[in-house]
């Protein structure tokens, strides 16, 4: 997914009398409801002016029982109500409901998150989303790659919930205290992992840098539990994985665009280049995508002068990404992608195809040609809307449609599925390193 952090223009702030204005008014009407839950949807309107989507500001008014959105300057035509009388006596009626029938107790903070949830479902985008401030906490550690905890990544089963760690990185400390790919673990500190979700469990497994989390691992062919004691760590996760295939060819793959992954990208492709890098492959297979800003960063240091991509808004107002030249690749590029590559990865392969200047391989790539971004809201919580779309440098959105590549391959690898992948024994690899040799040949 691409995701740009909205955040407020000191120089779009709303007038502070019109806003004391409202939120008065916004009060004397909260007096006169039992329900209250519109404070969250007001507050985080208020305290959020949009920038990178439009131009405009946007400031919240209450007139005759409804919230209209109206645009700096004046209403905007077909002013549309999004809370009538009628919608909040309703959403009381079901809370009244819920109170007096529901068999359990429920909190009330639990139906307003509800609430807000259900709002942005309505636009029905499954790239629009509600975050709570612990998941908009989370969902900036993904961004980041940067957090205290033990450098380890866990998936957690659907059903049984059982937690598995999929991946141990490279220096990490729990790559020092002895955690395995495929341990299960059972125990973090007093807590079953199988009685929350993931999303929760990590929460007690990061912590305060240099401090201790105890862990309980169940590892195949042990006679009993294994236990660790993992120091947690700033870590800083790889995004970028790097090899010479052979003497000519170099192999970068990336996993996701994340905010360290340009100068991960830098340093690999700059590591390879001194070991005799001649043309290079980018894998980015199962690569779901990320920040918008990484992706710009790798193509700016690949590709000639010119716009990588752009993005346009319902306002028709467009926004270029660019390459500024300085920097460019003279190597032969193979990019590898299949149904998996989404969002950013397409940005990467549509730009490297419409500048000609490297080939696809592999299966026509996810279809995702829209832009998220993360509004922050005052009380801590965020919601992440889809406002734009994007293009590729020759003006081709390719939403739902996705990237067909140059050289279509189905995957097949020869290698022991159980065994530690090799590049070598994978076709669309095998397939890449063909056609640079051959174009490195020619060069000669």
């Amino acid at each position: 997914m691409i995701l740009e952090v909205l955040r407020k223009d000191r120089k779009g702030m709303l007038d502070e009398e019109l806003k004391d204005e409202e939120e008065a008014k916004e009060e004397e009407r909260r007096n006169k409801t039992s329900g209250g839950f519109v404070k969250g949807v007001l507050t985080g309107i208020l305290g959020t002016v949009l920038t990178a989507v439009a131009v405009i500001a946007i400031s919240v008014a209450v007139t005759g029982g409804k919230i209209a959105i109206i645009q700096e300057g004046g209403a905007s035509e077909g002013i549309r109500a999004a809370l009538s009388n009628d919608v909040i006596g309703k959403i009381n009626e079901l809370i009244g409901y819920i109170h007096l029938y529901f068999y359990d107790e429920v909190e009330e903070e639990q139906l307003a998150e509800g609430i807000y949830s259900g709002l942005l479902a309505g636009v029905d985008d499954k790239y629009t989303e509600y975050y709570t401030a612990q998941e908009y906490a989370d969902l900036q550690i993904s961004a980041t790659q940067n957090y205290y905890g033990i450098g380890a990544a866990l998936l957690q089963d659907a059903n049984s919930m059982q937690v598995t760690i999929s991946r141990v990185y490279d220096g990490s400390p729990a790559k020092e205290a002895g955690l395995k790919e495929n341990d299960v673990i059972v125990m973090v500190e007093e807590i079953e992992s199988t009685s929350m979700e993931l999303s929760e469990l990590v929460t007690h497994i990061r912590g305060e840098e240099g401090t201790l989390v105890h862990l309980q691992v169940y590892r195949e062919g042990e006679d009993d539990y294994l236990e660790f004691d993992v120091k947690r760590a700033n870590i800083d996760l790889p995004t970028i994985e790097h090899k010479m295939l052979d003497s000519s060819v170099g192999y970068i793959h990336i996993l996701e665009f994340g905010a360290p992954t340009v100068k991960q990208f830098e340093a690999a492709a700059k590591e390879l280049a001194e070991q005799g890098m001649q043309a290079m492959i980018l894998d980015v297979r199962d690569n779901p995508g990320g920040m918008i800003t990484a992706v710009t960063g790798i193509l700016d240091d690949i590709l000639p002068e010119g716009t990588v991509v752009y993005t346009q808004d319902k306002y028709g107002k467009r926004q270029d990404y660019t390459s500024d030249g300085e920097t460019k690749m003279e190597c032969p590029i193979a990019v590898l992608v299949n149904g998996n590559s989404a969002s950013a990865s397409e940005i990467l392969a549509g730009a490297i195809r419409d500048f000609d200047y490297g080939t696809l391989i592999g299966t026509k790539t996810f279809g995702k040609g829209v832009v998220q971004s993360i509004i922050p809201l005052a009380d801590g919580d965020a919601i992440k809307l889809t406002t734009a779309r994007y293009f590729t440098p020759k003006g081709e959105n390719i939403h739902g449609t996705g990237i067909e590549p140059d050289v279509t391959l189905e995957y097949e690898y020869s290698g022991k599925k159980k065994g530690e992948y090799d590049e070598l024994k994978d076709n669309q690899v095998q397939k890449a390193m063909e056609l640079l040799n051959k174009e490195i040949s020619a060069q000669k």
